[in-house]
Parts: structure tokens; C-alpha cells; sequence
């Protein structure tokens, strides 16, 4: 387990969030119309639009953004057909990469996710080669100094699947998808509040890249990201920088 890097490749990816936080409200906005249209505008029956208007509130997306994605999902305000699509891969030293996608023209996606894919040392593979290496789960992480005990015992009683301490003293709670939410508002209201927290696909082996290998890895994974058509980025690789 590359447990003791855990931290600071959370810390490095939120940094890149927030650096890219126009970008990151127009993916949001994508992810908000489509969960729209796919259950209904209400976040009370609707777990997946509930997600992802969490998500922007978490980057301070403002409210009448956020009603407007929803109107365009719901077909009261017009808006554009994005389909969903997941391209698998591998990076640096065969690392398994997937790729989230909502695009609105799939040969323009293709090309743009194998384009970064060739461009920077890493290739795209075949439906379903990477899939199993992942395991789709709800994922908070907590910070070094979090007291473990209480933590674990809030989380358990909340309804986690797992709680696993890293080496760097990180502490990760694991909960099914559909309970992510339900979860990490009780143990919020249990005073313990996530340092990050996703629906997430989760690499059930993690392997470490450091040094020239780490960095194009990450060269690689900031070229995916960068593309207007992804919506997420999930990888085997903990990057020790």
C-alpha cells in the first residue's frame, strides 16, 4: 500500500482544482444537467444530482449556476445532449488509468483523450482492461491527526464500509456510493469534516511512482484532466513527490 504519500497527492490534486476552478464549475455544471435529466431535479429523490450540487457547493459554485444546469437537465431551460463515456488505459509503467467523459461529440472526445494519452508516454486500451483494478465506492479523507478511535467508531456507527489509516497518518473511510452522502453528514455532525471527499472509482492496488517516472505520470494525468470533455481522472498510481 503506498500509504505514506496519500496525503500530499490529495493536497496536490485539490491545489490543481482550485487553481482550474472556472473549468472545474463548467465539469460540474455537465455532471449537475446530466444527473438532471437522468433522475429528476429534486436532490431529495434524485442521490446522484444530490452528489454533485455537493460538489459545487464545494467549490463555491454560485446558486443561480448551479439551478440553471438543473433546468437544463429537467428540459425547462435548453440545453445541449451530453452522453456519458469511460475510456481505460495505461500510463507510465503500465499504471491503469480510467477516464470519466460527458461529451456532447464522442469522435472529438476520442480523439482528444488518445491524443493526450500518445502525447505524453502512456496509451489507450480496450473496453473493460483497467475496469476491474477499480472498485466504484464513496471515499473521504481525513488529515494526519485525526483521532483514529473516535473517528472509526463515528464512521462505523454511520454506516462506513471500511476505515483504513495511511502511513502518513491520513485516515480514509470507505462507504458504498449510494451511502456516501448519508455518511459523511454524520460524521460531520459528529465534528469530524473531510479534508476531500468523492464517489469515486478506487484502485484496489495502489503502486508508487517517484522521481522522472512520477513526474511524467503526472504530466500525463494533468493532460487528461486538462480536456474540457473529462469529468474525472482515476489511476493506480500514488505519485511521491
Amino acid at each position: 500500500m503506498a500509504g505514506h504519500s496519500k496525503w500530499a497527492n490529495i493536497q496536490h490534486r485539490k491545489g490543481r482544482q482550485d487553481e482550474k476552478r472556472g473549468a472545474a464549475f463548467s465539469k460540474i455544471a455537465k455532471e449537475i444537467t446530466v444527473a438532471a435529466k437522468l433522475g429528476g431535479g429534486d436532490v431529495g429523490f434524485n442521490p446522484r444530482l444530490r452528489v454533485a450540487v455537493d460538489k459545487a457547493k464545494g467549490v463555491n459554485m454560485p446558486k443561480d449556476k448551479i439551478d440553471t444546469a438543473i433546468k437544463k437537465g429537467t428540459g425547462e431551460l435548453e440545453g445541449v445532449e451530453y452522453v456519458e463515456i469511460r475510456y481505460e488505459g495505461y500510463g507510465i509503467g503500465g499504471a491503469a488509468i480510467m477516464v470519466d467523459c460527458l461529451t456532447d461529440n464522442k469522435t472529438r472526445t476520442v480523439a482528444d483523450v488518445r491524443h493526450a494519452f500518445n502525447k505524453y508516454g502512456g496509451n489507450m486500451g480496450t473496453d473493460g482492461c483497467v475496469a476491474f483494478q477499480f472498485k466504484h465506492c464513496g471515499q473521504m479523507l481525513f488529515a494526519p491527526g485525526t483521532d483514529e478511535g473516535k473517528l472509526m467508531d463515528a464512521a462505523i456507527e454511520a454506516g462506513a464500509e471500511d476505515v483504513v489509516t495511511n502511513e502518513d497518518g491520513s485516515i480514509e473511510v470507505l462507504t458504498p456510493p449510494g451511502d456516501f452522502l448519508a455518511v459523511k453528514e454524520a460524521l460531520e455532525a459528529a465534528g469530524f469534516t473531510a479534508e476531500f471527499g468523492q464517489v469515486t472509482m478506487k484502485a484496489e492496488n495502489e503502486t508508487e511512482l517517484s522521481g522522472d517516472e512520477g513526474a511524467k505520470m503526472q504530466k500525463l494525468l494533468d493532460a487528461i484532466e486538462a480536456l474540457d470533455d473529462v469529468q474525472e481522472v482515476y489511476t493506480s498510481v500514488v505519485i511521491d513527490e
